[in-house]
């Protein structure tokens, strides 16, 4: 990684602890219901995300981490809501939000609340150009009116997520462009609204290795000159590290660790976060022939029918009678790290005057 990727976390502004999040959920639910071909037969539902709280601050990137169908990309939906919740509060620059499906309430609340979708073939319409796709939203928001004012911006929006020269871009479409740069049309889409938040789902995922860097050092860039606050989505916790200040874990739906990203990495506390980073790829432990790796045991369980108590315990190596009998709550452990485990204590139970949140922290340079 770039220097500048590398240090942007050391430029942290001072006592960003007395921060105020602009955009926080609390105890967050969403059970999608499960069809059924017989209408007498009990309802089921699938609990795609159970009381997770998080919390967004400008200016700061909060990764959040976990195998594919742990809950991240319906968390980010609901976040932008696309998803309304089935339970648990949402709150934006301090105040409730009222989840309305008006058109003028959604409208309002995407000016400051956009999301860069994980598929670049897919989030771009293959029918329109690049002028239309960023020549739209910007009239819908009513950033600019007449013909000259869009190409001016669009113009201005492609040089800005580095697809020069812009002129070069505007007229082509979707299917002419590379993955990469896909993904700087949508970014750039979602910059249109002028947004203070940004929800990036796996954001380099479906591009090439060559260019990801590319695509994490531009949304960098982004935080720090419009200090955006930034939710970035990633199934590598590896890179979390370099990319975040904060790192939120979860698994099955629920989140199970959070804290400061060099000590999430340095000294992972709960089972499952040990067992995503034995996972990760460390040429150490590649010449180590896989010595302090944990064993695989098994995948995420049915999120249908989850399992009682902690959702971990059937894959965890150190599970123990009460991890089956109960939810555990949080435990502190000291500089803003926290982790629902049995290992580290009782914890503290999850209701409404207990709200877990990630506070933001300076990186140790």
């Amino acid at each position: 990684m770039s220097q500048d990727a590398m240090s942007h976390n050391s430029t942290a502004t001072e006592n960003v602890e007395t921060r105020k999040p602009i955009l926080e959920a609390v105890n967050l639910q969403k059970y999608f219901p499960v069809n059924q071909n017989n209408p007498f037969a009990p309802k089921q539902y699938v609990h795609a995300v159970e009381d997770a709280t998080l919390a967004l601050y400008p200016g700061h990137a909060t990764a959040l981490v976990g195998e594919s169908g742990s809950g991240k990309t319906t968390i980010a939906r609901m976040l932008a809501r696309i998803y309304d919740p089935t339970g648990g509060t949402m709150r934006f620059q301090n105040e409730d939000l009222k989840l309305s499906r008006s058109s003028s309430s959604l409208r309002s609340y995407r000016r400051h609340v956009q999301m860069v979708f994980q598929d670049p073939f897919g989030s771009l319409n293959p029918v329109h150009n690049i002028r239309y796709h960023l020549s739209r939203p910007l009239r819908i928001f009513g950033h600019a009116r007449s013909r000259k004012e869009v190409d001016e911006q669009v113009l201005a929006l492609l040089n800005r997520v580095s697809l020069t020269p812009a002129e070069q871009f505007i007229e082509k479409f979707p299917h002419q462009l590379s993955g990469g740069q896909r993904q700087r049309v949508a970014i750039a889409r979602a910059l249109v609204a002028q947004p203070e938040v940004l929800l990036a789902d796996e954001p380099v995922s479906m591009l090439d290795v060559s260019i990801r860097l590319d695509i994490l050092n531009l949304l960098l860039r982004l935080k720090d000159e419009e200090h955006i606050a930034l939710l970035f989505i990633t199934h590598d916790i590896a890179s979390a590290r370099y990319f975040a200040e904060d790192t939120l874990v979860m698994y099955a739906g629920q989140v199970v660790e959070g804290g400061p990203s060099d000590e999430i990495i340095q000294t992972p506390k709960h089972p499952y976060t040990q067992l995503l980073l034995s996972a990760a790829p460390d040429p150490q432990s590649v010449r180590e022939k896989g010595k302090n790796k944990l064993p695989a045991r098994g995948e995420i369980p049915s999120l249908i029918k989850p399992p009682s108590g902690c959702r971990f315990h059937p894959r965890c190596p150190h599970a123990m009678p009460i991890c089956k009998e109960r939810v555990p709550g949080r435990t502190d452990l000291g500089n803003g790290h926290w982790t629902n485990c049995f290992l580290y204590g009782e914890g503290v139970a999850e209701n409404g005057s207990s709200v877990i949140t990630t506070v933001p922290n300076q990186k140790k340079s």
